[in-house]
């Protein structure tokens, strides 16, 4: 909940020339995402949350950002380009909408929407007014092996993408979660919740505009004292480009395991395959980020830590400023958010205790 990675400074502007506030801070993601905005060269002008000891806390993590005395007074502020939230899921789209009927851009925690209503009022909202609904995917957005696996797709490494294989394991370390963590209407469902990366991922790698999805399964087999808990989830899809999608996505990571989950992809060309070990190389490595490739040319194994970046901040930054679309189009970030909806409604129940 907490994983907030940070990178090196790679200002895409000056001091002052784009301008954010971060509010609603339910989640730990909100300390990533304006990292990555920081290190590509925003300025936090602000920050707001309910709960003011919380700001409080988050403003002493980022010297220069006032704490505002109300949401109101965020969106009333006319040198703000975009603000950056991570309320509670089923509260991300109605705030999205009222974010950009203000003139502003809006940067979200996945999952964007917990219903299919709030997605379409966020469609609309975004069509008329112009402004961005932008989502923070960070399996993919602020992973390194990642963002690097994208930069070999593109250059031909592995030939056309035919199947995406994902697994999203998460420790679920249950005292330390809120309280709406733990209830589904609020939360979404795994599929909508952890399994929005997986998703996501699957468009971008395969180069799919759209899918379908062919079947899904959610369950709870591990954690009686939480009914609407779903511990373990599974789906897969089927993109208009021929490509295939499996995920799993689970909250039962080992208290073993070194780190909070043992994130993995598999990616298989028709002339190579992938695989990304993003967060830790089992009873080998602690580090994150490694890449195996392998295709005509060989068998390679490259330790990306601290040498790619996340060029997805920057990019965002610059398509608030000029109005373009080249960090990610408003149409994938929508069809990512609908399709892990349709997953989570489609969904057969299994196992334990759902």
């Amino acid at each position: 909940m907490n994983y907030a990675p940070q990178g090196k400074p790679s200002p895409v502007v000056g001091r002052g020339e784009f301008v954010f506030a971060a509010v609603c801070l339910d989640h730990g993601h909100i300390y990533g995402m304006c990292n990555g905005l920081i290190e590509a060269g925003g300025t936090l002008k602000s920050v707001y949350d309910a709960d003011y000891d919380r700001a409080a806390a988050f403003a002493s993590r980022y010297p220069g950002a006032a704490i505002a005395g109300s949401l109101e007074e965020v969106l009333q502020d006319p040198e703000l380009h975009l603000v950056a939230a991570a309320a509670v899921p089923n509260e991300r789209g109605p705030l999205g909408v009222k974010v950009m009927r203000h003139g502003k851009d809006y940067f979200t925690d996945k999952t964007p929407f917990t219903e299919l209503s709030q997605l379409e009022e966020a469609r609309r909202c975004a069509a008329e007014t112009g402004r961005k609904y932008a989502v923070y995917f960070s399996e993919r957005l602020h992973v390194e092996s990642a963002v690097f696996a994208g930069e070999l797709i593109a250059d031909g490494a592995v030939g056309r993408v035919v199947q995406v294989m994902g697994t999203g394991p998460h420790r679920l370390n249950a005292p330390s979660r809120p309280d709406w963590f733990f209830n589904r209407r609020r939360y979404g469902g795994i599929l909508c919740d952890i399994g929005s990366h997986q998703i996501e991922q699957f468009l971008h790698f395969a180069g799919c505009r759209d899918a379908r999805v062919l079947h899904s399964k959610v369950g709870n087999y591990h954690h009686p004292d939480y009914p609407e808990l779903e511990d373990f989830g599974d789906a897969s899809l089927l993109g208009d480009n021929g490509a295939s999608h499996y995920f799993r996505v689970d909250w039962l990571t080992p208290a073993g395991l070194s780190t909070w989950g043992d994130g993995r992809t598999v990616i298989l060309g028709t002339e190579g395959y992938i695989e990304l070990r993003k967060y830790v190389d089992i009873a080998r490595s602690p580090q994150g980020d490694h890449l195996y490739l392998v295709n005509g040319e060989g068998e390679h194994h490259m330790e990306l830590s601290g040498k790619v970046g996340y060029p997805f901040f920057g990019s965002l930054i610059l398509d608030v400023l000029n109005r373009t679309e080249k960090a990610m189009t408003q149409e994938h970030a929508f069809k990512a958010a609908e399709l892990c909806l349709l997953a989570q409604a489609a969904a057969t129940r299994i196992g334990g205790f759902n």
